[in-house]
C-alpha cells in the first residue's frame, strides 16, 4: 500500500461525521452491496456472524415510520405529538439501514463480544459508505428496545437493534471535526 492510499484511507476516517440533513441521491444497490461486504470484514470471533441489515427502502419510509410510533407505544408512551414526530424520522434521509445483533450464546464468545463486532461493522459500513460520496446518520434512540418492534423484525427478545443508519447526501457542507489531543487519551501501561 502507497503512502498516498495511506493517507487517503486515514482522511476517510477522520472526516466521517453524523450528518443531520441528508438528501437524494442515495447509494444504489451495488454501491449498498459495497458497503455490506465492507461491514461483514469486521473482526467476528469464531466467525458467528452477530451482524444483520434492514434495508428500509424510500418507498417504504412511511410504512416503516407507523412502524416507528408502534414501538414507541409499546415503550409506553401516550403523547400523540411524540407518536407523530417518530413517524416523520425515516423521511430525514433517502434510504435507511437497520444493523441488527442476533446473540448467539456460545461458550467462548460471550454477548458483548458479539455487540462489538457489531459495531465495528457499522462502522466499515459508514467508512465504506463515505469513501464513496455519501453521508451518514447513526441513531438509536427508544424504539430500538421496544420487543414489538424486534418482533416484527424477526428477533429474539435478547437480540439488539444496534442502529438505524440513515443514509444520502450532504445537504449542506459541514465543518471538519475540530482535532482531538490523542495525549488526552493515551497512556503507556507500566508493571508496578
Amino acid at each position: 500500500m502507497t503512502d498516498s492510499n495511506i493517507e487517503t484511507i486515514h482522511q476517510n476516517i477522520h472526516q466521517r461525521q453524523s450528518i443531520g440533513q441528508l438528501i437524494e441521491p442515495a447509494p444504489n444497490t451495488e454501491q449498498l452491496e459495497k458497503a455490506v461486504q465492507a461491514a461483514l470484514t469486521a473482526p467476528d470471533h469464531h466467525r458467528l456472524k452477530p451482524t444483520r441489515f434492514v434495508i428500509v427502502t424510500p418507498e417504504q419510509r412511511a410504512a416503516f415510520g407507523e412502524n416507528l410510533a408502534k414501538a414507541l407505544a409499546d415503550l409506553g408512551e401516550t403523547e400523540p405529538a411524540q407518536l407523530d414526530r417518530v413517524k416523520q424520522h425515516p423521511f430525514r434521509a433517502p434510504l435507511l439501514v437497520l444493523a441488527l445483533t442476533t446473540l448467539q450464546d456460545h461458550p467462548k464468545v460471550p454477548h458483548f463480544e458479539q455487540i462489538l463486532s457489531t459495531g465495528a461493522a457499522i462502522q466499515n459500513f459508514l467508512l465504506s459508505l463515505q469513501a464513496q460520496g455519501f453521508a451518514t446518520m447513526w441513531r438509536s434512540g427508544a424504539v430500538v428496545e421496544s420487543n414489538w418492534l424486534k418482533q416484527q423484525l424477526g428477533l429474539k427478545e435478547q437480540d439488539l437493534i444496534s442502529g438505524i443508519i440513515y443514509i444520502g447526501t450532504a445537504a449542506k457542507a459541514i465543518a471538519p471535526r475540530a482535532e482531538i489531543n490523542s495525549q488526552d487519551f493515551v497512556k503507556v501501561w507500566q508493571a508496578n
